[in-house]
This record gives C-alpha cells, sequence and structure tokens, in this order.
C-alpha cells in the first residue's frame, strides 16, 4: 500500500512513493511538462508532470486543472533544493475529486481584491497563504498558552457563557431572553466565575469565547473573541504582573521556535518580537500620564487611555510596558484599591508597542465583604444577582487576583497584522455576521 501523507511531512518519504490529497494552488506549464502545486493544509508541494510518462488523457486534464479543484496525486518524493520546503513529488498516476468549472472559476484570483469582497468571501479566503499562516501561528498561541498554564498548576474550568448578570456593567453587554421571560446575557469575561473555582482549586483558568457588544469600529476591536483568564487565590497585584509576564515571553519564544515559516510568509520582523522577551518596562498610571502630556496628549488625570494613548505610550518602547494604579474611578466594581491611596486600584494593564494596546488587563480583586458590598451599590448593580459572588468573601475570603488576555489582539501582535480581523477564522464585527 502506498501511504497518504502530509506535505508538512513529505521529507520523511524521499525517494518512495506517496500519495498526497488536496486541492491545485497553483499551476505552470511548459509544452510536454506541466507544474501542479497542491496544497493539502499542512503545506504546498510543486508536482512534476511529464507528458511522456503518463497516459494522454491524464497530462491534459492536469494541465487544464482549474484553480481549487481537489484531486489525489501519487508519485515519488525527489530532493530539489529550488523548491520551496525542498522537495518535489514526480508524478506517476492521480485522480482528479471535484474539478472546479471554467465557468464559475474560483472568485479570488491572483490579483487584487477589496477588502469587503474578501471579508465575504472569507470561507475561501482562508486558503491564501497569508491567512493560513496567521491562523497557524494562532494555533502556536493558543497552545503555548495552555502548555503554560497546565504546566505551572493551573487547572482549566470553563466559565459559563449564558451569564444572570454583567461582569462590568451591561452597556457593553449582548442580552437575550431566556426561559420563562428571564434575561440572560452572553458573557463577556469569566472572571468572577474564576474566582469561584480559584477558592476551589487554588489556581484555575478560563479560556473560552467572550462578547463585548461596544460599537467600536476600530482595528483592535471585535465584538466576539477568545480570552483565557487565570484567577490565583493567595495572590496579589505582584504575582498578576510576574505570571502575565512570563506568559507573553513564554508564547513568544514558542512561536519564535517554532512558526519561522508561517512568520517568514507574514513578513514579520522577528527581531521585534525577539526584543519582547526581555524584562517589561513598567510604571505607574501617574508616571504614564504625565509622559503622555509631555509627548502632546490632551489627557486629564482620572480618564482612561484611548487607543491613540496607548500607541503614543509606547511608540518609543521595543516591549511592553505594565501600567498599574490607575483610578479606581475607570475600574470595575471588583478591583481592590491600593492601601496607600485609596483612589486608585490595584489592576494593571499591559500595552504592546507597535500601537497594539493592550493585552492583558488585570489585577488584586477584592476580598472584603463590606467593601463589595459598597462597591456594587456605587456601581447601581442588583445585589440578588451577586449573592452567589458574596459567598466567596463570606467562606474562607482570601486576597485573590487574575488577569485576561485577548487571543486575537495578541495575535495580530505576533504576526504584525494590521487588524484583529485576520486573526480569527470567521470574525464577527460591529457591521459583520456573516460567513
Amino acid at each position: 500500500m502506498i501511504p497518504r501523507v502530509r506535505v508538512a511531512d513529505i521529507g520523511r518519504y524521499e525517494g518512495q512513493a506517496v500519495q498526497i490529497a488536496g486541492w491545485l494552488y497553483n499551476l505552470r506549464s511548459s509544452g510536454k511538462i506541466c507544474f501542479p502545486q497542491v496544497r493539502d493544509g499542512s503545506g504546498i508541494i510543486q508536482c512534476v508532470a511529464v507528458k511522456s510518462a503518463l497516459p494522454e488523457e491524464l497530462f491534459d486534464t492536469l494541465k487544464h486543472l482549474t484553480q481549487e479543484s481537489s484531486l489525489m496525486i501519487q508519485g515519488k518524493v525527489r530532493a530539489e533544493a529550488r523548491a520551496a520546503g525542498g522537495f518535489e513529488l514526480d508524478v506517476e498516476s492521480a485522480t482528479i475529486v471535484q474539478r472546479v468549472p471554467e465557468a464559475a472559476p474560483y472568485p479570488i484570483t491572483p490579483k487584487d481584491h477589496g477588502i469587503d469582497f474578501l471579508m465575504d468571501h472569507r470561507h475561501l479566503w482562508l486558503r491564501s497563504r497569508r491567512q493560513h499562516a496567521a491562523l497557524i501561528v494562532r494555533h502556536e498561541v493558543v497552545k503555548g498558552i495552555r502548555d503554560y498554564f497546565d504546566s505551572n498548576g493551573f487547572v482549566l474550568v470553563d466559565a459559563p457563557i449564558f451569564t444572570p448578570a454583567a461582569c462590568e456593567g451591561t452597556s457593553t453587554l449582548f442580552e437575550l431572553d431566556y426561559f420563562e421571560d428571564e434575561k440572560v446575557y452572553l458573557t463577556q469575561s469569566g472572571q468572577l466565575y474564576g474566582e469561584a473555582t480559584a477558592a476551589a482549586f487554588g489556581k484555575t483558568y478560563c479560556f473560552g469565547p467572550v462578547f463585548r457588544a461596544e460599537k467600536s469600529k476600530t482595528r483592535r476591536h471585535l465584538t466576539e473573541f477568545w480570552m483565557v483568564e487565570p484567577e490565583m487565590a493567595f495572590a496579589d497585584l505582584e504575582d498578576v504582573k510576574r505570571v502575565g509576564e512570563e506568559l507573553i515571553r513564554f508564547v513568544i519564544t514558542r512561536v519564535l521556535e517554532n512558526r519561522k515559516e508561517e512568520l517568514k510568509v507574514l513578513e514579520r520582523d522577528v527581531t521585534k518580537l525577539e526584543a519582547a522577551c526581555a524584562p517589561f518596562h513598567r510604571m505607574s498610571y501617574d508616571e504614564a500620564v504625565v509622559k503622555l502630556k509631555a509627548k502632546g496628549s490632551e489627557i486629564q488625570w482620572g480618564t482612561d487611555f484611548g487607543n491613540t494613548d496607548e500607541t503614543l505610550l509606547t511608540d518609543d518602547l521595543d516591549r511592553p510596558v505594565m501600567v498599574d494604579r490607575y483610578p479606581a474611578a475607570v475600574k470595575a466594581f471588583y478591583f481592590a484599591p491600593a492601601p496607600e491611596r485609596a483612589d486608585c486600584a490595584l489592576g494593571v494593564d499591559f500595552i504592546a508597542p507597535e500601537g497594539y494596546g493592550e493585552i492583558i488587563g488585570g489585577g488584586q480583586r477584592i476580598h472584603d465583604l463590606d467593601l463589595l458590598l459598597k462597591r456594587l451599590e456605587e456601581h447601581q448593580l442588583p445585589r440578588e444577582a451577586f449573592e452567589w459572588y458574596l459567598d466567596l468573601r463570606k467562606y474562607g475570603s482570601v486576597p485573590h487576583a487574575g488577569f485576561g488576555m485577548g487571543v486575537e489582539r495578541f495575535v495580530a501582535w505576533m504576526c504584525g497584522l494590521e487588524h484583529v480581523r485576520e486573526t480569527t477564522a470567521f470574525p464577527r464585527m460591529l457591521y459583520r455576521t456573516r460567513p
């Protein structure tokens, strides 16, 4: 039996007959020889079909095959230094599974297309080399995230997607009708549930989709994205900084080690990622405001940073900066106040260089019951929806902390992409819910 192999593994079979199954990526021909390039999802290989070595009908079929037609090709693997990947396949036989008709050709041809056209055809655009490379990097990022937490004593405990109450207020939540006229929301964070699981397991993380109903059209925002959220019992703000920095540097190292080819396809300047493996910069919110004003920003103390502020803050930095102790007024109700200054929260944002903005946000949680009740009242949140959350402060409350990291924005930074829409297979944005 001739083995069916992946293009990525073809080098193991030099001199042997194999079969590959995939789609026609490109085709060149020159008289009595043609060169179908076949992609199978793991890579692209150039095949060499010689007219004198094949039945005339098969050679003619291959020579006139249409883009993205599906096929299975059998042949012998041959080393070829000039070929991408270092190998070619000398065709001995082939089976066409489905031929794309010439009357209705593959719509994404090798020419410029507008972004709306490409997004409308996202289900096909995924087959292009850059989009494919970006999602392979995403795969590596996700695997690296899981490996970091799994090897550092964290337990994966998933949080629900339907939630009865808001984590950070209802203005940016998608409200749904549940059974018997009950209202629920699509989750914007699994954090509150993470606090409960941390009290059971010590260190946990949840990893799944979250939803934000912000009417934002910036290149950094999606309405549906994936977020990893670790939570740690007996932990404080400094633990968040340490774990967040370790995580980012761990994942960057994995991407640089395992995805060199994809980064080349994306034309990513890897020196900028290598620089981010050094210890991160640190500053307080107060120091950040001073720096921003010196650079011409009109920001006032007490307001949150916008996209422009985050970009301005890091335009002279080669790696992320941790900004801590934001004004309590711009943070969610559960942030613990700084002991030395009650108007500041024990929170931190990790802001990436090159204009990619916040990639991690988190901090220390309030563990005092009376203070948490006061915060719920100040934020006008219904106590009844948070009774279970308040129980965590009644039964064995301890200092605890955690953070959230959005996968898509992190992947955009790794890949050097202009817009987060290319970091997920089927992005959901303000005016896009299809395909």
